[in-house]
């Protein structure tokens, strides 16, 4: 076992703002208010905050922090670019630089308005040269887009598709992930599709956009930010409300990452490799884990994370998901907030906030019983993969 961050870090506070469709706030002053949120929650003074990882976006600054919080003394910042897989990767660098004795109180934020248009957006606040986060951008441009591959759904529908062929996996795994989803999202107060159910006729009734996507097999586009803050162990032992420790977490990456197909296997993925390493230095088993918060950007990669991270084999996971195994009340509930399909599309940040409020015993009508060891995944770009187990 590798013991790198192991309990040497904890998540002590988590922040959120409203998760809308429609905002007059920019993502700068979203990120920032829920970073305050975080430090709020943990009993924190912002200023005494002294490191910054943001995930996936490059504004707010490090500048942006020491301006908002009125930090003091900020003795370490970073970015990290991976996608959807970067706020779960963010949590662990975190962790390493907390477990280094880099820092002590570090915020890890993110956030994005995913619904109202970047156009309201300030210069400073856009990506140079208008790219956005696209990844392999040159490849998209000049080799993609002629060809007519222009969203994020047809570039994934090579991949499922191709899985789908392989395997010969049931497509209805893909309905049971969004039913399930919008199905917990009725629980949650935050969740933008509460109040909206789902049935299986209406998710097999949708328009197929690209196949094998039908409209609930996407996530949803949601504006807003969330935030939290990880301490020292000394530190936490001295906060008030529980703190919730990293027991290991880790990053990889796919073969050939921006090129899909040029990939020797194009079902090969990064989270393959960060699992097996984010187990073994958490030193839990799978069978030990009592809920998963998975990225869910689409159904499909759900299931494949759980396929990946070595739950069952490839073309498995539709009976793996089947029979209310990963409902609440079942063997390992997913995305027990909603995820990206049912609660908000905030990067997968809500779902590290998520598997906190469980641990803590914080989750109302959605809470896990005996709650004890909790799952977070990231899945970013063409496969890139982050993990984190964290435990009570």
């Amino acid at each position: 076992m590798v013991s790198t961050i192991t309990d040497k870090a904890y998540i002590a506070g988590v922040g959120e703002t409203e998760y809308v469709r429609g905002t007059p706030k920019g993502e700068r002053q979203l990120i920032l208010e829920a970073s305050v949120a975080a430090c709020r929650d943990a009993g924190v003074d912002p200023s005494t905050v002294d490191g910054v990882v943001m995930a996936w976006k490059d504004v707010p600054t490090n500048e942006d922090f020491i301006a908002a919080l009125g930090i003091t003394d900020l003795r370490f910042h970073a970015h990290v670019h991976i996608g959807g897989a970067s706020p779960v990767a963010a949590v662990v660098q975190a962790a390493a630089a907390v477990a280094a004795g880099l820092a002590k109180r570090v915020i890890v934020a993110t956030g994005h308005n995913f619904y109202s248009t970047t156009n309201r957006l300030s210069s400073a606040e856009q990506s140079p040269g208008g790219v956005g986060n696209v990844p392999g951008y040159e490849i998209r441009n000049n080799l993609e887009n002629p060809a007519g591959l222009l969203a994020p759904m047809q570039w994934y529908s090579l991949h499922a598709n191709r899985w789908f062929h392989e395997t010969k996996a049931d497509p209805a795994g893909m309905e049971t992930v969004a039913l399930t989803t919008r199905k917990h999202a009725q629980l949650n107060k935050k969740a933008y599709m509460r109040g909206r159910e789902l049935t299986s006729e209406q998710y097999w009734a949708s328009p197929t956009f690209v196949k094998p996507f039908h409209l609930f097999d996407i996530c949803l586009e949601t504006d807003g930010a969330a935030a939290v803050l990880v301490v020292s162990a000394e530190e936490a032992r001295d906060m008030g409300k529980r703190a919730v420790a990293i027991a290991g977490g880790a990053e990889g990456h796919a073969d050939s990452p921006d090129d899909l197909s040029s990939r020797p296997d194009i079902l090969n993925m990064g989270i393959t490799k960060a699992a097996d390493r984010a187990f073994d230095m958490a030193g839990i088993r799978r069978e030990e884990v009592d809920f998963a918060e998975i990225y869910d950007c689409f159904t499909f990669v759900v299931l494949r994370q759980i396929e990946e991270m070595g739950f069952c084999g490839r073309g498995e996971a539709p009976d793996f998901v089947s029979g209310g195994r990963i409902a609440l009340g079942g063997e390992m509930p997913i995305n027990t907030h909603g995820g990206l399909l049912s609660q908000a599309h905030v990067v997968g940040m809500n779902h590290v906030v998520e598997a906190v409020s469980q641990l803590r015993g914080e989750a109302g009508d959605a809470q896990v019983r005996n709650a004890h060891i909790g799952l977070v995944t990231g899945y970013g770009d063409f496969s890139d993969g982050s993990v984190v187990l964290l435990h009570n």
